[in-house]
């Protein structure tokens, strides 16, 4: 399945550096060594592979090379002042493509700046919007490392089918346990995928004497979807200091297991000191029944569009949600350049509009819509647009 992004990568590597950054095995290598055909002598180098990294550290690539892909490059101690140093002095024909699983906003505090000198492209996991655009006939991305699926095995690679909500809300949409034979095939990777997740990128990223309490703050987070975290709270239930899980959340952030939901406020600094809600981009690792799940799969779907819009033409964009101190919210906020642009609410069942989002929709004047799992009829309630779950995420741009 040809990914969203691939286009506009290849497009913006004519110009710059391209960082392609996002989640433990969401299919980035997949991605950038399937871009890499379109190159007459592309090299792959994996930071890993202790040859590879001789080979990076000496410059030692054949002068051809006119697609030099570099993974997990951030792992190299100088790395930005190598990648300054290659792309300042590259020859015209040589195109540089970036891999990583850790944000940038964390890799690039402190050293050589490279400001002005790439672009970025934050690939997610499969989408319902995604999916459906994908070609019947196409084959699905694997994961990093991760061996195709089974000819027959899984979800189509394309096309409506393949965008079955059900799917998502069992499965997430990482591509190995999406494209999975079973859903204990799925059960296991996500079991293998937690485990390394912690005891190789955590430890990689810094250094943490007390696992299991990180550990432990993933099972909680696990059953708290959807409602405003209180560092205190989980400080309490694990046992060490609200700046310790602030710590263990920052670091969750900065390897894309978890996303941060902040309230919107016109005053950011304000609005910052709020209770965030948190998310996971892996939408199988939920727990609390379909409910939770299903506000998660539409923050990530709503994510997933923001960040989309946001690497491809500059603008600020974010995500956030309302809610106010008589305790009326609406679940999600989708901000441009400081303003709301529209207003989402995300409902198991019922058809009729929520109220608080038919206030704030009207206060600020901007769409609202309220996203329904299972829905006979869409309908128009005053200020608020009444969608299909399936419909409405398959509309959302990427």
């Amino acid at each position: 399945m040809e990914r969203t992004q691939r286009a506009r990568v290849v497009r913006d590597l004519e110009k710059k550096i391209v960082f392609l950054v996002g989640p433990r095995q969401v299919g980035k290598t997949w991605l950038a060594r399937d871009i890499g055909r379109e190159f007459r002598n592309p090299l792959y180098l994996n930071c890993f592979h202790l040859a590879d990294r001789r080979v990076i550290r000496d410059e030692a690539w054949l002068g051809s090379t006119d697609l030099l892909i570099l993974d997990e490059i951030h792992k190299m101690k100088e790395w930005k002042v190598f990648l300054k140093g290659v792309f300042d002095t590259r020859p015209e024909s040589l195109r540089i493509l970036v891999t990583g699983s850790a944000r940038l906003d964390f890799l690039r505090q402190g050293g050589p700046s490279l400001a002005g000198r790439f672009f970025t492209h934050r690939l997610m996991p499969f989408s319902p919007a995604e999916v459906a655009a994908a070609p019947a006939e196409g084959a699905a991305a694997p994961a990093e490392g991760a061996a195709a699926p089974a000819e027959g095995a899984g979800a189509p690679a394309g096309g409506a089918a393949a965008a079955d909500l059900g799917r998502f809300l069992v499965r997430g949409g990482f591509p190995e346990p999406f494209l999975a034979e079973r859903d204990e095939d799925a059960d296991r990777w996500r079991a293998q995928y937690i485990d390394g997740l912690v005891r190789e990128d955590v430890l990689d990223f810094e250094r943490i004497h007390d696992l299991r309490s990180l550990q432990l703050v993933i099972e909680l987070l696990r059953d708290r979807v959807g409602t405003p975290v209180s560092y205190q709270s989980l400080a309490e239930d694990v046992g060490v200091a609200p700046n310790t899980i602030r710590k263990y959340v920052s670091i969750l952030e900065a390897l894309y297991v978890v996303f941060r939901v902040t309230p919107w406020s016109r005053d950011v600094a304000r609005s910052l000191l709020k209770n965030p809600k948190l998310y996971f981009f892996d939408g199988g690792l939920v727990r609390g029944g379909d409910g939770p799940r299903f506000e998660n799969l539409v923050a990530v779907c709503l994510l997933k569009h923001v960040l989309g819009e946001a690497d491809r033409t500059g603008r600020d964009h974010r995500l956030h949600y309302i809610r106010t101190k008589d305790g009326r919210e609406v679940d999600f906020c989708v901000v441009a350049d400081g303003r709301p642009e529209s207003l989402v609410e995300a409902k198991a069942a019922e058809a009729d509009a929520d109220r608080s989002l038919a206030r704030f929709a009207a206060t600020l004047g901007v769409r609202g819509v309220q996203v329904v799992r299972d829905l006979r009829r869409e309908h128009r309630a005053g200020d608020v647009e009444v969608r299909a779950a399936a419909p409405f995420l398959r509309s959302l741009s990427l």
